[in-house]
């Protein structure tokens, strides 16, 4: 068994400037010792999902992408809020995990950047609800809101001091936790 544990980092966003995708490319510098990110890039190539197609042979990106979840030993979401909800996007990523085993009691937190006055609070709660559906052990003192201007962003990474610290803080948290299953 390797002594490097994988941390899947996954954003919710496919816009190529979100600070959502920010936070997860500066979470991949600022992991402990012992841990190596993996950042899933492939979300805009996932099928939609279809219960009735979900069954082998499944297309090549929904094999990648459950196999990156099910090696990995804990996740970490960002994800904005779009319309009051998960962007039909990453729902889709989320759906194809639904009755799987990938995601099943596998550490999970998420990172909420949003700036807005509502916290992007919708989202963040129907990621909570679809989370339980998949299983997954939700390291709750690992999520976190770490609100993200556009001006805290420098060559595509987060460079505000106080969101970095944060971010360190709930890694810490969120790779203990993988570190204790």
């Amino acid at each position: 068994m390797s002594d490097i544990s994988d941390i899947l980092l996954i954003s919710g966003s496919l816009r190529d400037r979100s600070s959502n995708s920010a936070l997860v490319r500066t979470a991949a510098t600022l992991l402990p010792p012992g841990f190596r990110a993996v950042t899933y890039t492939g979300m805009a190539d996932l099928p939609h999902f279809n219960p009735d197609d979900d069954h082998d042979p499944l297309p090549a990106s929904v094999v990648e992408m459950r196999t990156r979840i099910e090696q990995a030993a804990a996740l970490l979401l960002c994800t904005p809020e779009y319309a009051g909800a998960l962007p039909g996007s990453f729902k889709n990523l989320l759906d194809w995990t639904v009755g799987g085993i990938e995601i099943g009691d596998k550490p999970t937190a998420w990172i909420n950047v949003s700036s807005n006055s509502t916290k992007a609070a919708n989202a963040h709660a129907s990621l909570r609800l679809v989370l339980r559906y998949t299983g997954a052990a939700i390291v709750e003192d690992a999520c976190a809101h770490l609100p993200v201007q556009p001006s805290m962003i420098e060559d595509g990474l987060v460079t505000d001091p106080d969101v970095r610290a944060g971010l360190t803080a709930s890694l810490g948290l969120l790779t203990a936790a993988a570190a204790a299953v």
